[in-house]
């Protein structure tokens, strides 16, 4: 084929690969032009539900919050009527995460505000084992149940429920730490408790009043803690 005037052959090879190119684009089109408009078209309908489900969500997250802040109002003006329980179970069904565990651990605490163990006991055990709630939630959970069940467990259940919980790079170290000294001395294990007491008492994370009982619990064992106040 000869050139046109002035028309090199690295212009007629690029225009020919040009060609070539649209033509097989064409006939891709031709042939599979329905398939991807559909995929377009359901990509388009993905992403736009998430985003309204992404929505949704911040409106009801925002709508349970307020319903939480409002029962909790109540709570502080001493309403304590099975009305706020009801609410909170309500809450609890229509949340998750972290909002599901707040109403959870509040309907527990009003359990036991009305001497209803029974009722406290379950909610604490039903979150201790909920894995879709934060750990904070379930750790609260376990710390709470091992305190009112604690007369009624072997010192090693309650030992081996805490030991996650009773080391030093834990929040709950000074409250499950107390709960595991006490479950040791229960078993006559009495120089591990002083060592796990004494090492409460010495840590400055633990809150005050803690590191206090622990350092007279260390006291009474013969084996002497730190005195907190030195720290």
């Amino acid at each position: 084929m000869a050139l046109a005037p002035g028309e090199t052959s690295d212009t007629f090879i690029r225009e020919v690969d040009e060609n070539l190119r649209r033509d097989q684009a064409e006939a891709v089109f031709k042939r599979y032009g329905s398939w991807i408009i559909a995929a377009a078209v359901l990509l388009l309908v993905a992403v736009g539900g998430l985003l309204f489900w992404r929505s949704q969500q911040a409106q009801q997250a925002a709508a349970n919050s307020e319903q939480f802040s409002s029962i909790l109002t109540e709570v502080g003006e001493g309403k304590t009527s099975d009305d706020i329980a009801r609410k909170l179970d309500v809450l609890a069904a229509d949340s998750n995460g972290s909002m599901s565990g707040a109403a959870r651990l509040t309907r527990a605490a009003l359990a036991l505000q009305k001497s209803d163990r029974a009722t406290a006991i379950t909610q604490y055990r039903t979150l201790m084992d909920d894995g879709d709630v934060p750990q904070t939630v379930r750790d609260t959970a376990s710390i709470r149940l091992t305190q009112l069940e604690f007369d009624s467990l072997q010192p090693q259940q309650v030992i081996d429920r805490l030991a996650p919980l009773a080391v030093k790079d834990s929040a709950w170290y000074g409250s499950a730490g107390e709960l595991t000294a006490l479950a040791m001395i229960k078993a006559n294990r009495r120089r591990e408790a002083a060592s796990l007491l004494t090492g409460i008492a010495a840590d400055k994370n633990v809150p005050p009043s803690l590191r206090a009982r622990a350092e007279q619990l260390a006291a009474g064992l013969s084996i002497p803690a730190a005195p907190a106040a030195a720290r």
